[in-house]
């Protein structure tokens, strides 16, 4: 069984907290728009890319460009992280997680980040459920899965 370590780094996580809700800021401020990385994914996937949204595609474009430059300036090791070994665990994770936006009417960026600093009464029921079915996910695969 393999044993996970999980570092605590209150600095980076600070850093990347306040980008985080700079660009969630600066979204709603400049284009009246929601931070929700599902919503923004979704409407591309239903369209929305016809009507000239580019700051969709960029938004988007940003995720991992910012996980690279991360990378680059030294922030992370990528060959630190580790993803499950089989194929369809992943799938199938994916497959819930697409799952649970859709019913919960958006994802953790959207509710976690955007909905409760509105105090939006859904994203207050909906931030303790996602957060309480992550604990549980971790537990299971950390703890009796072996993965």
């Amino acid at each position: 069984m393999t044993t996970y370590i999980t570092e605590f780094t209150p600095l980076s996580g600070l850093l990347g907290g306040v980008l985080i809700g700079l660009s969630a800021v600066m979204l709603m401020g400049g284009l009246g728009r929601i931070a929700g990385v599902s919503g923004i994914f979704g409407a591309l996937l239903g369209g929305a890319w016809l009507d000239g949204s580019s700051w969709r595609w960029l938004f988007l474009l940003g995720l991992p460009l910012g996980a690279a430059t991360t990378v680059m300036l030294g922030g992370f090791e990528p060959a630190a992280m580790v993803f499950a070994e089989d194929l369809s665990v992943i799938a199938v994770g994916g497959l819930l997680v697409g799952i649970g936006t859709a019913l919960g009417a958006g994802c953790t960026s959207g509710h976690g980040i955007c909905g409760l600093s509105r105090l939006s009464p859904r994203s207050l029921v909906a931030t303790p459920v996602f957060m309480a079915m992550a604990i549980v996910t971790v537990f299971i695969m950390r703890y009796t899965s072996g993965v």
